[in-house]
């Protein structure tokens, strides 16, 4: 769940404020994270840095690619278009990775 939790809102917000957010609601300890916590500490990682992906403002370089291959006259999916290629590429990898990694 914390996977899916933090990668839903890196989709949207900047990777690292998700990521402390939840740190901090985990508990906060890196020490006890590391340890008994690993599973929680991998998957609150991986859903903040892989779902970043899921659109253009959940990751800086989306944006810029965009901006840079619409300036050179390239056509780009909206937003929403964006959302959907991403979704029908990416939400059966992260669905392959909850299940191999964090069941």
């Amino acid at each position: 769940m914390v996977f899916w939790v933090t990668g839903l809102l890196s989709s949207f917000l900047d990777n690292a404020p998700t990521y402390l957010v939840f740190f901090n609601t985990l508990g906060g300890n890196a020490q006890t994270l590391m340890n008994e916590g690993a599973t929680a500490l991998a998957a609150l990682s991986a859903g903040a840095v892989f779902m970043g992906a899921n659109t253009y403002i959940g990751n800086a370089p989306n944006f810029m690619v965009k901006a840079i291959a619409q300036s050179r006259g390239v056509r780009m999916p909206s937003f929403f278009g964006f959302m959907a290629w991403s979704g029908c590429v990416l939400m059966p990898v992260f669905a392959l990775t909850t299940w191999i990694f964090f069941r």
